[in-house]
């Protein structure tokens, strides 16, 4: 009787799992360069704190790139020279000034470049973002042309320690495993979007009209809050691949990936206790477990199953990753590490970003 109820717990596990990933099937195309020229202005902005290290190759690309009408550089409360390095290189630097009480760093940056720009589009773009000169243009034509009010994009990751290369593909497919990949289709409620705030692309009317950033001012993941409050407005939001106009940065270390991933892969503050609790019961008993159980030579067809999915799932998310190295093909043995960070995310009591340390 217990084997049978294990079995059919982790049947169940696997069900959830095939069924979120055969979903890619149905994807919507990625983003790709525009065709056409878009007919609004467009303002660029970029909440930074002590980027003075990497801001430097953004800015070349941004500045004067297609369709853009301003570069905006939100500083906040810099001490290392990220502001005369913004203005140097022709953006408009905006200080984001004291930081009201209430408010999350990043989000009070964003709310003040919000407020600071003055075009139809503002595209988001964090200091460590690589992208192409045509990004911002075919973002902006593609939210246009679905009749997007946010869009959040994701990129191709790159980084030079192969530690990192090993634990971030690993941290990626329990997002995938738990929310689907972008493009996603039909897009998902409110309450299971996913975003990511490294390439944001809004209309300032609508986000104005919805009080900006205010409503989310506290979250840690501010993207994935936004998101899901702009959509319960009932406003537009997607999640779409740009992969071929977007690259970012990798953290340095598996060390520093740990640490900086593991801050926000629970979500926390946006995902009820319940549900990532959930999620770490399927993760567990779809990754590390099948390869375990084939390991010790206990494996069944439900393991075969979730064997299949997650190979499946390393192939498919190789197109996010810059260098498919050996790092990234062993990345399956590094699926229990990812989901201990998904569990310190969960339970951590405070969490420290730029610098600053936040009570959760």
């Amino acid at each position: 009787m217990k084997l049978a109820a294990g079995a059919l717990v982790r049947s169940a596990a696997t069900a959830v799992v095939v069924a979120r990933l055969g979903r890619v099937a149905l994807a919507r195309r990625p983003i790709t360069p525009a065709v056409s020229p878009h007919d609004c202005t467009v303002s660029i902005v970029i909440p930074a704190r002590n980027e003075a290290h990497r801001i430097g190759p953004l800015l070349d690309v941004m500045i004067d790139a297609p369709g853009i009408s301003e570069v905006i550089v939100v500083d906040d409360e810099s001490t290392d020279g990220t502001a005369a390095m913004a203005a140097a290189a022709g953006a408009r630097v905006v200080p984001a000034g004291g930081r009201p009480s209430g408010w999350v760093g990043k989000s009070w940056a964003v709310q003040c470049g919000l407020h600071a720009a003055s075009s139809d589009w503002i595209v988001t773009l964090d200091a460590d973002a690589r992208p192409d000169r045509g990004l911002p243009s075919a973002v902006v034509a593609r939210a246009e042309l679905d009749g997007t009010d946010l869009l959040t994009v994701s990129g191709r990751f790159d980084g030079p320690s192969a530690g990192a290369r090993w634990l971030h593909p690993a941290m990626l497919t329990t997002l995938v495993y738990r929310f689907g990949a972008p493009g996603r289709s039909p897009i998902a409620p409110p309450h299971r979007l996913l975003a990511n705030g490294q390439c944001m692309v809004f209309r300032r009317a609508t986000l104005l009209e919805l009080g900006g950033l205010s409503p989310v001012a506290g979250a840690l993941v501010e993207d994935v809050a936004l998101a899901r409050h702009v959509a319960r407005a009932g406003r537009r939001v997607d999640f779409l691949d740009a992969s071929d106009l977007l690259q970012v940065e990798l953290y340095e270390s598996l060390g520093a990936t740990w640490a900086g991933w593991g801050r926000s892969i629970g979500l926390p503050g946006v995902e009820p206790r319940w549900r990532q609790l959930a999620d770490v019961v399927m993760l567990t008993l779809t990754l590390p477990v099948p390869a375990l159980r084939l390991a010790v030579g206990r494996v069944d067809p439900i393991d075969l199953v979730a064997l299949a999915a997650r190979l499946g799932t390393l192939v498919g998310t190789s197109r996010a990753f810059a260098r498919r190295d050996l790092a990234y093909w062993l990345s399956p043995l590094a699926d229990a590490v990812a989901i201990a960070a998904l569990v310190r995310s969960i339970f951590a009591r405070r969490q420290e970003w730029s610098g600053r340390t936040y009570e959760l």
